[in-house]
């Protein structure tokens, strides 16, 4: 267990420490009491954050800005919406979380269920897996249900296992993905 203490200035450098605290091999818990506060003269007021918010959302071009609304508060931006894709929930975020005066990001950006064939959506993600990672598409089960991909087995490293859960993330029609991905170098 790792525990993570101090002050930086921004909710992506806060994001990004606790996200490297994971990468560590042998951690498996993180503790992150970690502030952001800013350190400028200035700090940015709430509507200010928010115009902010609004141009990175339109400007990102992977976002769907105009389903998407935005509140600030004390420096807290909340994201309600739908989008249709487990990947445009996360760019939204993306997009955010770095901007200056953020001091931290609530999604509830919803995946709007689609009308998709289960069984074209494994077929959609068996191929991306084959692709990716050749040898892990035969470790690996693949639960495909209601909008909902599980995903069972092991694969070598965390970048295989990055690989395949970033190829789902863009699947139409998936909703949720239960990772139950085990890493083993020995697989």
């Amino acid at each position: 267990i790792v525990t993570l203490t101090g002050t930086v200035e921004g909710y992506g450098k806060k994001l990004a420490a606790r996200e490297a605290a994971h990468r560590v091999v042998g951690v498996l818990d993180v503790a992150d009491d970690v502030e952001v506060k800013w350190s400028g003269i200035r700090g940015q007021s709430d509507s200010e954050i928010a115009q902010a918010v609004r141009f990175a959302l339109e400007w990102d071009v992977f976002v769907p800005d105009q389903k998407i609304r935005s509140t600030v508060s004390h420096g807290r931006v909340t994201l309600e919406g739908e989008v249709t894709t487990l990947r445009e929930r996360d760019d939204a975020e993306r997009a955010v979380r770095s901007l200056e005066g953020v001091k931290g990001v609530s999604n509830f950006l919803v995946v709007v269920p689609t009308e998709v064939d289960s069984k074209e959506v494994r077929a959609s993600i068996e191929n991306a897996l084959e692709r990716r990672a050749e040898r892990e598409a035969k470790n690996i089960q693949i639960l495909v249900g209601d909008g909902t991909v599980t995903l069972e087995g092991r694969v070598r490293t965390w970048p295989e296992k990055s690989a395949i859960l970033e190829t789902i993330r863009h699947a139409p029609g998936v909703r949720e993905v239960k990772d139950r991905l085990a890493i083993d170098p020995w697989a």
